[in-house]
């Protein structure tokens, strides 16, 4: 390697400093949030029906435990717009 060489080489650290810099600008958008999920909107028929045909499923069905897990997940869309 000519003499020459070495002063037109970064130091490693130097290296390492500008790489570490670049990284933290990167980072600036992560904090930014995730979109809202879309929220599908019943007719007040269609939520009658449901809830008749909620009424006719047997004492511990396990489809009204995982609608009730569902209604919760609605309500958290609808408080994220």
């Amino acid at each position: 390697m000519p003499s020459t060489a070495r002063c037109s080489t970064l130091p490693p650290a130097a290296l390492l400093i500008a790489m570490l810099w670049l990284t933290g600008c990167a980072m600036d958008g992560s904090d930014a949030r995730a979109p809202c999920p879309p929220v599908v909107d019943y007719t007040s028929a269609e939520q009658a029906r449901a809830a008749d045909e909620v009424e006719e499923l047997s004492e511990g069905a396990v489809i009204a435990r995982m609608l009730s897990d569902y209604a919760v997940l609605r309500d958290q869309a609808h408080a994220c717009r």
